[in-house]
């Protein structure tokens, strides 16, 4: 093998191996914040329009197997019933209720809050690794008093 495939060879594995390495370990603040929000963003828009295709196509194959749309939307009916839109949490921070980590099983644990008034958005959110990113395995969205 010439010295140049060696080489394109290595850099390939080495660019699949630091991608397995880093999703055993928490992102960094900023990609964190994007998959909460992004996650987050998809679950509402399929709250918001009653299509649940797009969440159920983000999930990890484990908890799209468990959950198909229909039963994604049963799950969620009481959000699409009474209208709540949380899109408001697109513009703000999440607060993080316990620092997030990765626990022995390689799933990535999310528990935080938006401080939106006079209603708090609280989530916990599972994620697995999957196709080199994170993908949701489980999700609790609740709407609670701000006090």
């Amino acid at each position: 093998m010439p010295a140049l495939a060696r080489l394109a060879a290595l850099f390939v594995a080495l660019l699949m191996s630091s991608a397995a390495v880093a999703q055993n370990k928490v992102p960094a603040a900023r990609p964190l914040e994007a998959l909460v929000k992004s996650s987050l963003m998809t679950f509402n828009d399929a709250n918001v329009t009653g299509n649940y295709t797009v969440l159920h196509a983000k999930l990890s194959k484990p908890f799209a197997l468990k959950f198909p749309p229909d039963k994604l939307k049963e799950a969620f009916k009481e959000f699409s019933e009474k209208n709540i839109d949380i899109d408001v949490v697109s513009a703000m921070a999440p607060v993080y209720d316990e620092t997030p980590r990765v626990d022995d099983d390689g799933k990535l644990l999310v528990k935080g809050h938006f401080a939106t008034e006079p209603t708090r958005v609280k989530f916990e959110m599972d994620f697995i690794p999957s196709d080199a990113e994170w993908k949701l395995i489980r999700i609790n969205v609740k709407l609670r008093p701000a006090s």
